[in-house]
C-alpha cells in the first residue's frame, strides 16, 4: 500500500523533471555547440546548433523581413509625414531659433560647433574669392565704365549749366579789359550750354577709358578688400544680432525648414532607403555578431518565453505522469 502511494508521487513527479529537462536542454541545443564537434574524424549529429548552423539563413531573412515589411517606404513616410512628427520636427526648429535668438557668440564661433577652424577658414576664403572674381568681372565690363562716366560727366554738366555763364567768366578774365568784354558775349546761355553739351561726348569717352584701365588693373584687389572687409564683419557679428527684429524672417525659415523636411521624406526617401539597403545592414550585421552576443540578445528579448517553455515541459511531464498512472 505504501509502494502503491509513493508510486502516485514519484511518477508524476519524474514526468514533470524529465519535460523540464528535455525542454532546458532543446532550448539550449538551439544555440550549443557553436561550431562541429567531431569524434574520431566524424561530426556529431546537431553540431553545431540549430542557430549557429542556420545563421546566415536567419540573417538573410531577418533583414529581408525587416527592409520589405517594417522598414519600408510606405511605413515610414506614413510615419515621418504624420502630424505629430511634422509638429516634433517644427518644434524642434523652433526651439532652435529661440535659443539662437539669445545667442551671443559670433557666426563664427557658432559655425567652429559644426566645422573646424581650417574648414570655415577655407569657405571664407573661397567666398572671398569666388565673390570677388564674380564682381570684378563685372565690373571689368567695358559697359560699367561707360555707364560710370556718363553719370559722372552728366551730372558735371548740368551742374555747370544750371550756374551763371557770366558770372563764371566774368570772374575767371577779370582785370583783363577786352576779354571780359568778349567773355560776357560769349556767355549767353544758349551758347554756355551748346558748350558743355559739346563737351559732354569726349568728355565720357575719356573718362570711361580711365576708369576702365583702373578697374582693370586694380579692380580685383579693389574689390578683394571691400569683400574681405564684409565677409569679416559679418563672420564676426553676434549670431543674436543678425537675428534681431528679424521675427518674419525666422517664421519664414521655420515653414521653410518644414517645407524641405516634407519634401526630402517625399521626393527622396524611396532613393535613401535604396542607398542604405536596410536589408543587408541587417544581415551584415547578425552574420558579425559572434554566437555568444546573438544568444546573449535573443535570451535578453525572449527570456520569460524561453523559461515558459521549459516550465511548460515540467508541466506537461507532470501531465504525462499522472496519465500514465491512470491507464497503468
Amino acid at each position: 500500500m505504501a509502494g502503491f502511494s509513493i508510486y502516485y508521487v514519484t511518477a508524476p513527479l519524474i514526468g514533470g523533471v524529465i519535460g523540464y529537462i528535455t525542454n532546458y536542454i532543446a532550448i539550449k541545443m538551439l544555440f550549443r555547440p557553436h561550431t562541429a564537434k567531431y569524434l574520431f574524424g566524424m561530426k556529431l549529429p546537431f553540431t553545431p546548433g540549430i542557430i549557429p548552423k542556420e545563421k546566415g539563413r536567419i540573417a538573410e531573412a531577418i533583414g529581408g523581413a525587416i527592409s520589405q515589411n517594417l522598414m519600408n517606404h510606405e511605413v515610414l513616410s506614413r510615419y515621418l509625414l504624420s502630424e505629430g512628427m511634422k509638429g516634433k520636427v517644427r518644434h524642434m526648429v523652433e526651439e532652435f531659433m529661440v535659443v539662437q535668438k539669445r545667442n551671443s557668440e559670433s557666426v563664427a564661433d557658432f559655425l567652429k560647433h559644426y566645422m573646424s577652424e581650417k574648414e570655415l577658414q577655407s569657405i571664407v576664403t573661397s567666398v572671398n574669392i569666388d565673390l570677388t572674381k564674380q564682381v570684378h568681372s563685372k565690373l571689368a565690363d567695358s559697359e560699367v565704365g561707360k555707364n560710370v562716366a556718363h553719370i559722372v560727366v552728366g551730372s558735371v554738366v548740368e551742374k555747370m549749366k544750371r550756374m551763371n555763364p557770366t558770372e563764371v567768366l566774368g570772374g575767371l578774365f577779370l582785370g583783363l579789359g577786352g576779354l571780359r568784354a568778349m567773355a560776357a558775349k560769349f556767355a549767353g546761355a544758349s551758347l554756355w550750354n551748346k558748350f558743355f553739351t559739346m563737351l559732354q561726348a569726349p568728355a565720357e569717352r575719356m573718362l570711361t577709358g580711365n576708369i576702365n584701365k583702373m578697374l582693370e588693373k586694380n579692380g580685383e584687389e579693389i574689390v578683394s578688400k571691400m569683400l574681405g572687409n564684409e565677409v569679416d564683419t559679418f563672420i564676426n557679428t553676434p549670431v543674436c544680432k543678425l537675428l534681431e527684429g528679424k521675427d518674419e524672417q525666422i517664421e519664414q525659415v521655420v515653414n521653410t525648414m518644414e517645407t524641405v523636411y516634407q519634401s526630402i521624406i517625399s521626393d527622396h526617401l524611396p532613393r535613401i532607403l535604396e542607398s542604405i539597403d536596410i536589408s543587408k545592414i541587417v544581415r551584415d550585421r547578425i552574420n558579425e555578431m559572434s554566437m555568444d552576443e546573438t544568444e546573449k540578445i535573443i535570451f535578453q528579448v525572449m527570456d520569460k518565453e524561453l523559461k515558459a517553455i521549459v516550465w511548460l515541459g515540467a508541466l506537461l511531464g507532470t501531465i504525462m505522469g499522472c496519465i500514465n498512472i491512470i491507464f497503468r
